[in-house]
């Protein structure tokens, strides 16, 4: 499974044209659903791809980051009212997919075929971007008893719900749209209604105890940049307006 995910954010990165350095020497901590647009924009600084929920922690704990960047708002706001973050900002916009392997062996057609008894759904945990995002969906649809009743497995994530579906160890999964880019040769998506998506925003801040606050905000800058954009978009994120 490891194999699989660093193959794929490989690819991912390979698909927009590397931009000079703007972060020398810098530590990012970014959300995982980040992993193959970020280093397309800057490949300088040393990474750093987990959950968001994760990374927040670390930073509560006093790891050493100088940006932090997150697959919502709720961790960077609540850093930011800690002190420890610079004010965020959004960068991104995203939205939700239905994940199935190639072959369907279950024959997923609509997310309501997600209900049906012995289907095998991976979500993200409940304390991460995607799988909150995934449980205010099916809050939405009026379909959360049912579709939670099929979960096998709560991953920490989005690259954990990929790799699963991608694997065929599990039927479907929820998962971003843009993470579904990279394995389009070994899975499907199902799309969900526009008008019950969640809103997916993305942010990013600069960290209040950094010792390199002008390289941080110069790798910030750059992804807020139109070339930061335009590798954005390309990857498959939307923009904030």
């Amino acid at each position: 499974m490891r194999k699989l995910v660093l193959a794929l954010a490989a690819a991912t990165a390979l698909a927009v044209p590397a931009a000079t350095s703007a972060g020398g020497g810098i530590t990012v901590f970014a959300a995982a659903s980040l992993t193959g647009v970020f280093p397309s924009i800057d490949r300088a600084p040393r990474y750093s791809f987990a959950g968001s929920d994760q990374l927040a922690l670390q930073l509560q704990q006093g790891a050493p980051a100088d940006v932090y960047a997150a697959a919502g708002p709720k961790y960077p706001e609540l850093l930011y009212r800690q002190g420890l973050l610079r004010k965020p900002q959004t960068f991104a916009t995203n939205r939700l997919v239905v994940l199935v392997p190639k072959a369907n062996p279950a024959r997923i057609r609509s997310v309501y075929d997600l209900r049906r008894r012995g289907v095998k759904v991976v979500i993200g945990d409940g304390s991460v971007p995607i799988g909150s995002y995934t449980r205010q969906i099916l809050d939405t649809l009026g379909i959360t008893s049912a579709v939670l009743a099929n979960v096998v497995s709560q991953e920490t994530d989005v690259k954990g719900i990929v790799a699963k579906v991608a694997l065929g160890e599990a039927d479907a999964g929820f998962v971003y749209v843009t993470d579904a880019r990279p394995v389009a040769g070994r899975v499907k998506t199902v799309g969900l209604p526009a008008w019950a998506q969640p809103p997916i925003r993305y942010e990013i801040a600069v960290v209040r105890s950094t010792k390199r606050a002008a390289a941080a905000r110069a790798f910030v800058a750059r992804v807020l940049s139109k070339r930061g954009r335009l590798a954005l978009r390309r990857a498959g994120f939307g923009l904030p307006r």
